[in-house]
C-alpha cells in the first residue's frame, strides 16, 4: 500500500511508538518497584525468605493439622498491592472463602503446605508465584507482587 500523506504516516508510526512504549513502561516501572519492596520487605524482622522468593511473616503459629495439595481449606484473607490498594478480602465480606490447595496459586500453595490451622501469616508473593505477567482482571496488574493476609481457620476435606 502506497501512502500519499506523509504526515499522516508519520503521525500514525509516531502514534504507534508511543503506544508500545506506553505499555511497557508501565510494566518496567510496576517491576522496580516490586523488587524495591521486597528488597525492603525481606530485611524486616521475623520475615522468613523461602527459596522461590515467597516472603513470610508468622503473626500467629498454629497447633492444628497441615492440609496436604488435595485438601480443601477454609481461610480468612486479605490481600494488597504494594501500594496499599486492596483488591480482595473474605474479611469484607463477612465470611471465610474455602479453596482446594492445589487451585490456588504457588505462593498461596507454598504457604498453606505449611501453615497448621489456628496459624495467621502475613505473605509477600513475588509475581513469579502469582498472577505473573498475566495479571488477574482489572484487580491485579500484570508482574503485581501481593501481599495477602492469610489465616488458616480449618481443613474442610483432607
Amino acid at each position: 500500500m502506497i501512502f500519499r500523506n506523509r504526515t499522516l504516516v508519520a503521525s500514525l508510526l509516531l502514534f504507534g511508538l508511543l503506544a508500545s512504549l506506553s505499555n511497557v513502561a508501565p510494566t518496567n516501572a510496576q517491576a522496580s518497584a516490586d523488587e524495591l519492596y521486597l528488597t525492603e520487605n525481606a530485611k524486616k524482622p521475623g520475615v522468613i525468605i523461602r527459596p522461590s522468593g515467597l516472603q513470610i511473616k508468622v503473626i500467629r503459629r498454629g497447633k492444628g493439622s497441615f492440609p496436604n495439595e488435595s485438601s480443601v481449606v477454609r481461610v480468612n484473607y486479605e490481600g494488597r498491592l504494594i501500594d496499599g490498594t486492596k483488591f480482595d478480602s473474605s474479611y469484607d465480606r463477612g465470611e471465610p472463602s474455602e479453596f482446594e490447595v492445589i487451585r490456588v496459586i504457588d505462593g498461596w500453595q507454598e504457604a498453606l503446605l505449611m501453615m497448621q490451622i489456628g496459624s495467621e501469616w502475613e505473605l509477600v508473593i513475588p509475581s513469579k508465584l502469582a498472577y505473573q505477567e498475566i495479571g488477574a482482571g482489572d484487580v491485579v496488574p500484570p508482574g503485581a507482587t501481593l501481599i495477602f493476609r492469610v489465616e488458616l481457620l480449618a481443613i474442610v476435606r483432607q
